[in-house]
């Protein structure tokens, strides 16, 4: 009975809402805690080299948590693509106009797209940064990566940078509406209430996407 009820749950297009929108909130506060310790860049070399490297010797650790992490990506991912493919067959297509509704805006109507930007980002992300050179540094005694060195080195491409930052708009766009969307996928979207929830959802976009974007600006102009 259970079981049933559950597989029922996941089948149904509420259920499926419900779980993009738990894993985009908790990929939102990933984006959080991520930007806060790239703020570290702003500090200072071995500041930065010391927090990758407390990360790294988690082993693990660190493992199991970036596990869970593209767990919830994946689920986000494939949801989202099943979501917008029936809304598409609804419709007939999937266009930019502005479609009939309530609610329709930009960056709703640009969801997939921004999200899709978003995708070509992280694969390219990680190749360049997380999976990039492995230069060595020593602070304080101990040999560690200097993933210092390898952010600063990728960012003093001018079309790194301005690909970094039109990437951060996308993502400024789709968490703007994503955010907001989500709490309203969950039932919470009171109509005392929800316009706060829109706002803090500008808020948190701006900060995050202009916070990631700032990042990349600040060490093209630092050089290397």
């Amino acid at each position: 009975m259970m079981t049933s009820a559950v597989n029922h749950y996941f089948c149904s297009s509420i259920g499926r809402k419900q779980l993009v929108a738990i894993t985009g909130l908790a990929l939102c506060g990933f984006l959080v805690g991520h930007l806060s310790g790239n703020f570290l860049l702003m500090v200072g070399a071995d500041t930065f080299n010391l927090y990758g490297h407390k990360l790294t010797s988690l082993g693990v650790g660190l493992y199991a948590i970036e596990a869970v992490l593209l767990l919830i990506f994946l689920v986000h991912l494939g949801l989202a693509i099943k979501i917008t493919m029936e809304n598409a067959r609804a419709r007939g297509k999937y266009t930019l106009k502005k479609r009939t509704g309530r609610g329709t805006t930009f960056m709703s109507a640009t969801m997939p797209y921004t999200g899709l930007v978003l995708l070509v980002f992280i694969i390219l992300h990680l190749l360049n940064l997380k999976f990039g050179t492995n230069y060595r540094t020593v602070v304080g005694g101990v040999e560690m990566r200097d993933l210092y060195r390898v952010t600063m080195e990728y960012f003093q491409s001018t079309a790194n940078t301005i690909w970094y930052v039109f990437a951060m708009i996308c993502a400024a766009l789709h968490t703007a509406h994503g955010f907001a969307s989500a709490f309203q996928s969950l039932g919470l979207n009171h109509g005392k209430y929800y316009p706060k929830i829109k706002v803090i959802s500008y808020v948190y976009a701006i900060a995050v996407g202009g916070g990631f974007a700032l990042l990349s600006v600040w060490a093209h102009l630092k050089g290397v």
